[in-house]
């Protein structure tokens, strides 16, 4: 596989992995697995929360502003 960048994307991508402590090549393949990662997990979650609504698992209305409310006070 080839992924193709500007040499402008190129420079910063450099630019990022170095800080980083890596090379651009490693840098931007550890990038794509982790969003695959991230997409992976995503969908697992998704699947798990339409087989509980499924189940009949369900939270109040109520009960999710509360939730929201504390999260927002921290």
């Amino acid at each position: 596989m080839e992924v193709r960048f500007t040499p402008e994307q190129e420079a910063e991508l450099s630019r990022i992995a170095a800080h980083a402590g890596t090379d651009s090549e490693n840098f931007v393949r550890d990038a794509a697995l982790r969003a695959v990662e991230e997409k992976n997990r995503f969908r697992a979650a998704v699947r798990e929360g339409i087989a509980q609504a499924d189940a009949g698992e369900l939270i109040d209305d109520a009960e999710v502003l509360r939730w929201l409310e504390e999260q927002e006070r921290g």
